[in-house]
């Protein structure tokens, strides 16, 4: 059998294609290598939301060329390779196949095609694409990441994900709820449904509500989250959904971007300050255990000193329990690079702010880390840490990071621990030995 090495950069929604991609070429008889030495396809699936991201693409495929063999074909996918198109083909010789997200159907025969000599770039969008047939070969071991949406229809004005994911379109909820069940069928209890804007799905019969209440009433699953909503979106249907339901987790992410409202326009946000607070008010009076982690540019072009402060002050008011924070990175294609010139905020201006912005984040989120000492949680036992010796990490519902002692026969598993020491951004726990309760005797 052929053998193909593929490399993830990105989102979720990447992972969850590079399973797609994974599981059509096994269907065509290729085998999936951990190694890309001797590999005879290896296949780079990218992303294009930030300019570094890119750059360590572009590095990684010389790397991967002291890997390849005579006659390995070497492709890009993803949504560099839609921003791109043939321009990687002309920048390296020894790429021959450039394919975007609504081209994987057709991958087997394109790399067929590149094992005769010929080179190929396929970036048309296919609106009807779903990939409802594939079988896809999960590679995270205790999750399943599940795309419900493709595309995005808001086009903020820094965002490349329309013009590299296409149009909103929502998947089926039938076929989403057979694949919930097919990964029961495979041991997997905890799903992620994924999109652009999830939260806005919509497939004519329901909507995002309508979808976690079925997803989540799937006999075998523990665990239902998602990921990335939209604030304009959290209706009173899907809030009611989310605490109704208990499968669903105590988790959302929540991208925040700024908070300032003249800042969110000029951004296409389509919320205001004022908008946020409201939707987050909503949620935690509906789920008051509710954990919120977000996303925060820094350095959009015009940010002043006075909007930077409103947004250190929205995330003191939301008391984040994370924050992901990114320095303004433009994009080729994009409104926001139209903006004037005199708007751009100067290098050591953002590289400050970006700093304040990080201390106060880990502070707020080491603050309510610490009030948690002592407590329980259900984790669910995902893989061996990193750097923790005999450690396993593990997620609790409300997406604690929770590292514990166990052994490698615990991954999969769900247990129940204190909450004994905090990094500021990770936990330790113990394991509880749960105790029933026995009547006392006479």
């Amino acid at each position: 059998m052929p053998s193909v090495y593929l490399e993830t950069y990105g989102c979720q929604m990447n992972v969850a294609d590079s399973e797609l991609m994974l599981g059509k070429l096994a269907a065509a008889g290729y085998s999936h290598t951990q190694n890309p030495e001797g590999a005879d396809v290896i296949l780079v699936n990218t992303c294009a939301v930030r300019d570094n991201a890119e750059q360590r693409v572009l590095g990684r495929l010389g790397e991967l060329r002291r890997h390849m063999h005579r006659d390995t074909v070497l492709g890009v996918t993803g949504c560099m390779a839609q921003r791109l198109g043939s321009r990687i083909l002309d920048a390296n010789s020894r790429v021959s196949l450039v394919v975007g997200p609504d081209a994987y159907r057709a991958l087997p025969e394109l790399i067929d095609g590149a094992r005769r000599g010929e080179r190929f770039t396929a970036t048309d969008f296919d609106l009807e694409e779903h990939y409802d047939d594939f079988q896809a070969r999960r590679f995270e071991g205790v999750k399943a990441w599940i795309p419900v949406q493709r595309g995005c229809d808001y086009r903020c004005t820094y965002c490349i994900v329309p013009y590299t994911r296409g149009s909103e379109r929502s998947r089926a909820m039938a076929d989403v709820v057979r694949e919930t069940r097919e990964v029961v069928e495979q041991g997997l209890t905890e799903v992620v449904l994924l999109g652009q804007t999830v939260n806005s799905w919509n497939d004519g019969s329901g909507d995002f509500g309508d979808l976690l209440r079925a997803v989540g009433a799937v006999e075998g699953i523990r665990r239902v989250r998602y990921t990335s909503p939209h604030p304009n979106d959290f209706t009173d249907s899907v809030i009611a959904a989310m605490a109704e339901v208990e499968t669903v987790c105590e988790h959302v992410h929540l991208p925040m971007q700024s908070g300032s409202s003249a800042m969110l326009k000029r951004m296409l946000r389509r919320y205001t300050r004022d908008g946020y607070l409201d939707c987050v008010a909503r949620m935690r009076s509906a789920i008051p255990d509710l954990s919120i982690t977000t996303d925060i540019i820094v350095g959009f072009p015009g940010e002043t000193d006075a909007e930077f402060a409103e947004t250190l002050s929205l995330v003191r008011a939301v008391g984040f329990d994370d924050a992901f924070t990114f320095k303004f990175s433009p994009r080729e294609g994009t409104p926001a690079t139209r903006l004037p010139a005199e708007l751009t905020v100067p290098e050591e201006v953002v590289d400050a702010r970006y700093e304040e912005l990080l201390a106060l984040v880990r502070a707020i989120a080491r603050s309510r880390n610490m009030a948690r000492l002592g407590q329980r949680r259900e984790v669910l036992v995902e893989k061996a840490a990193r750097k923790g010796g005999d450690l396993l990490q593990a997620r609790s519902r409300d997406f604690r990071t929770v590292m514990v002692p166990a052994e490698a026969a615990a991954i999969g598993d769900y247990l129940t621990v204190e909450l004994t020491g905090t990094t500021g951004s990770t936990f330790t726990g113990t394991p509880v030995v749960e105790r029933a309760h026995l009547p006392l005797a006479n």
